[in-house]
């Protein structure tokens, strides 16, 4: 009578039991394979977070200028192009009247620049010279990630060349770009 009871009865709920028990063990490995996988993605998470904070503002500060080659040789290198020459030329101050002007549309009044204190500046535009060799979908390339990092950045003047004698398709890129920082900055 015991036998019928336990293999009748007893044993099929025994028997659902264990593999509950076994799913849930299951479960809880998965689990807390999962918190590690979260623990590790946070800790890169904060790693990466200051390298977003350089490239996701706007305006350019003081340190960020001088490091502005760092910034187009690792782009550059990314699309294999040689920097020859970048040169730096002197910050020209923009009044808050000036850039009024220039959002709206219409012409400033008066002669002359009105940036005499440093309260009247919106922003200074600090042009820089470039050089850059390599091949032309390269370049391409190298202007989508700048246009992508979220800095203002302008080309202002740029001039397209290919190298004679070159079979490889090189060419030569002289320019000037200007980039913009705020008026506490600098």
């Amino acid at each position: 009578l015991f036998l019928i009871i336990f293999y009748g009865v007893l044993n099929p709920i025994v028997e659902k039991k264990k593999v509950q028990l076994d799913d849930m063990n299951l479960k809880m490995k998965e689990t807390e394979e999962i918190n590690n996988k979260i623990i590790i993605a946070k800790k890169k998470i904060k790693k990466i977070r200051p390298q977003y904070k350089q490239y996701s503002t706007l305006f350019h500060s003081k340190a960020e200028v001088e490091g502005l080659y760092q910034t187009l040789s690792v782009f550059a290198g990314k699309n294999n192009l040689i920097i020859s020459k970048i040169e730096k030329k002197d910050i020209k101050a923009t009044s808050k009247a000036e850039a009024i002007a220039k959002a709206t549309g219409k012409k400033k009044k008066g002669k002359g620049s009105d940036v005499k204190k440093k309260e009247n500046v919106a922003y200074y535009k600090i042009p820089v010279d470039f050089e850059i060799t390599g091949n032309f979908l390269g370049y391409i390339k190298f202007k989508r990630a700048l246009s992508m990092s979220k800095k203002m950045l302008n080309f202002d003047k740029e001039s397209i060349k290919v190298v004679r004698g070159d079979t490889t398709g090189a060419i030569k890129v002289n320019g000037v770009l200007t980039i913009v920082g705020l008026a506490d900055e600098f």
